[in-house]
């Protein structure tokens, strides 16, 4: 049994190379929905849009593959002018599509870190962070003009499984932070480039 396995993993070693191609795709984005920017609350609907910008790379089969995902959003609760907000995330994420040709629609599916920080100074000095795990799913397409370099498009869906401390200015400009799970929505676009 143990000389089976033994093959099984050599030879999956062996061959990863020939069907598995490494990808990085910057990209560029919003979150829109649930606790993000209250004036953005639809991806069609968005009058405020708040920058979200990050990597992912990984590596892609012609079903399967991993990526890495980290993103950063500035003002993430909404521009105010006695303080700010941002939400960095770094998502392991399960990949599943078509893998082989110009067109590449997939699906995503993961887990990882969502960090929250808010800074506000209004009557008093408030901040507040929270590191939370939390997951991730999505939809997205990879298109390819050449045999290395493409565009690329998704949204994603991302959930905190714990609670976050969120904001709420009180009409005296106090305030006051709410314990409930993040959740928020991206919509992104980006250069694909596979090796």
């Amino acid at each position: 049994m143990r000389a089976i396995l033994a093959s099984i993993a050599m030879l999956l070693a062996v061959s990863a190379p020939a069907w598995a191609e490494a990808f990085v795709t910057p990209f560029y984005g919003f979150n829109f929905g649930g606790d993000s920017n209250a004036n953005c609350q639809t991806f069609t609907g968005c009058e405020d849009k708040r920058a979200n910008f990050g990597v992912a790379f990984g590596t892609r089969g012609p079903v399967f593959g991993f990526e890495e995902d980290i993103a950063f959003a500035k003002d993430f609760y909404g521009s105010i002018t006695t303080g700010d907000s941002a939400v960095f995330s770094l998502m392991s994420n399960l990949v599943a599509g078509i893998g082989r040709g110009p067109v590449q629609p997939y699906v995503i599916v993961g887990a990882g870190l969502i960090r929250s920080r808010t800074s506000l100074s209004l009557i008093d000095q408030f901040e507040r962070k929270n590191n939370s795990l939390g997951y991730d799913v999505g939809v997205g397409v990879n298109v390819f003009f050449t045999s290395h370099v493409g565009i690329h498009g998704d949204i994603r869906r991302f959930h905190t499984f714990q609670d976050v401390d969120i904001p709420v200015i009180g009409s005296n400009l106090t305030a006051v932070f709410v314990g409930q799970k993040l959740d928020f929505s991206r919509a992104s676009a980006g250069v694909a480039f596979r090796f």
